[in-house]
């Protein structure tokens, strides 16, 4: 097995960690959860349940993987060893395998409408609807997409932690944050784009209820890959001297800092040219931006192109920023687990991933009317079973572990580096573990289930 390796520098450890947190949800999910439950109401619930809810379990992550310096499974066996706790560690491996199944099909999407852009097309599709739904239903189009995908990924991670994570992350984070700011200047100087700040950021406190706080939640954790075993496998490649609680913070102003500067960019445009409020998921940036960017084209076409262009670069990003935390967890347990070198690893969860990513393309055409279980497609049972329940669950289990199984002294020497980091709020985060968190995710988990 080859020797453990660790992130080189404090700044690779935040961009690779906010990496892991931002993704396609932060751009088409976040916005549209805000434009439908109170605007700028729910932005303020939202940062509070980061605040209270994502920072303390993210930091808890950190405490597991930088403590143990071991890929998540065997971090638990370490420190519950022979333990029902262990299995927390097995399902945060298999839980990023799952999502990475179904998620690069997703981001296989993103490639075709960046090609798309760069060509022209996208400023010329009539019925971006028909369009959309052509090529998710081709046979053979959107599995070559998401193969590429795959294989941008696994080039990065076969690299390894400095020279693959860390390098790529240190290129492709302040990339996207400067295509970000560039797209919120050009979506800012449409014409009508008020309107579209005003849907977004107008306070509606009327229709604040405990659906909005739940969603707020739901946002909050689901955003920052809490559960997915990404933060505990990056955070064991920790140097000792890493601020945990500072890093945590850093991340979540980033990762919150995209999400909110996406609703400046998909609003203002959107209402600029289009005037209707965008749906929300993959319908959001696939079939109502197109219609945007077409208008745009008619208008300014060199401008509407490089929007597009942009936009869809700026998608790709975010997806491949995602992707490549989440298939470090199975690649770092194969390799340490089993012993392997690290290219044999990251070939075995490519392949595999490929694999059933092929049968998640297909989802959306040759095998729409084939059922899995529950009377899902393969692509919405991936999607259900990891989202509705792998994460939540992991999040319980996450908090109750760090917050009653292991021992107070070792988790407060490692969020303040033995004493010499303060950390004044560490009784209200024991707190927040053992009570609120564990409270209010399950609260969570019973709303997505529909059971609240």
């Amino acid at each position: 097995m080859e020797k453990r390796a660790n992130f080189g520098s404090k700044l690779g450890i935040i961009l690779a960690s906010a990496g892991s947190a931002v993704g396609l949800g932060n751009v088409w999910r976040f916005p549209t959860e805000v434009g439908e439950n109170g605007g700028a109401a729910f932005i303020l619930i939202y940062i509070l349940c980061v605040i209270l809810l994502g920072v303390p379990l993210m930091v808890s992550e950190f405490v597991i993987g930088r403590h143990t310096h071991k890929n998540t499974a065997d971090a638990y066996q370490q420190l519950a060893p022979h333990t029902p706790w262990v299995f927390q560690g097995y399902l945060g491996v298999f839980t990023s395998w799952f999502i990475l199944c179904y998620y690069s099909v997703v981001a296989g999407w993103t490639l075709k409408y960046l090609f798309s852009a760069i060509v022209g097309k996208v400023g010329t599709i009539e019925d971006s609807a028909a369009y959309f739904t052509a090529f998710t239903s081709s046979p053979w189009l959107p599995i070559v997409c998401m193969v590429a995908v795959m294989l941008m990924c696994h080039w990065v991670i076969a690299r390894g932690v400095q020279a693959g994570i860390e390098k790529y992350s240190k290129l492709m984070m302040p990339l996207l944050l400067l295509i970000i700011a560039v797209l919120v200047v050009c979506s800012f100087s449409m014409p009508g784009s008020e309107e579209g700040l005003r849907f977004l950021f107008k306070p509606d406190f009327s229709k604040l209820d405990s659906s909005v706080v739940l969603s707020a939640m739901g946002q909050a954790f689901f955003s920052l890959s809490i559960a997915m075993g990404c933060l505990c496998t990056y955070a064991s490649y920790f140097r000792d001297d890493a601020k945990l609680v500072k890093t945590a913070g850093s991340v979540a102003v980033i990762d919150t800092t995209v999400a909110i500067m996406s609703g400046f960019i998909i609003f203002p445009a959107v209402f600029s040219v289009a005037e209707v409020a965008p749906d929300a998921g993959p319908g959001l940036v696939f079939i109502t931006l197109p219609n945007v960017f077409q208008i745009a084209f008619g208008h300014v076409p060199f401008i509407g192109w490089l929007f597009a262009v942009m936009f869809y670069l700026l998608l790709l990003l975010a997806a491949l920023t995602s992707m490549m935390s989440i298939h470090e967890p199975t690649t770092a347990f194969l390799l340490e687990h089993f012993h392997l070198h690290r290219r044999t690893a990251t070939w075995m969860v490519t392949l595999s991933c490929i694999f059933i990513g092929v049968l998640c393309s297909l989802s959306f055409g040759p095998l729409a009317d084939v059922k899995f279980l529950f009377g899902m497609t393969f692509f919405d049972f991936f999607d259900f079973v990891s989202a509705k329940i792998f994460l939540p669950v992991g999040g319980i289990i996450i908090s109750l572990f760090v917050g009653w199984k292991l021992d107070r002294q070792l988790v407060y020497d490692e969020v303040t580096n033995h004493g010499t980091v303060g950390f004044r709020a560490f009784p209200v985060y024991r707190f927040i573990l053992r009570w609120l968190a564990p409270i209010a995710i399950s609260l969570i988990f019973l709303n997505e289930l529909g059971i609240l």
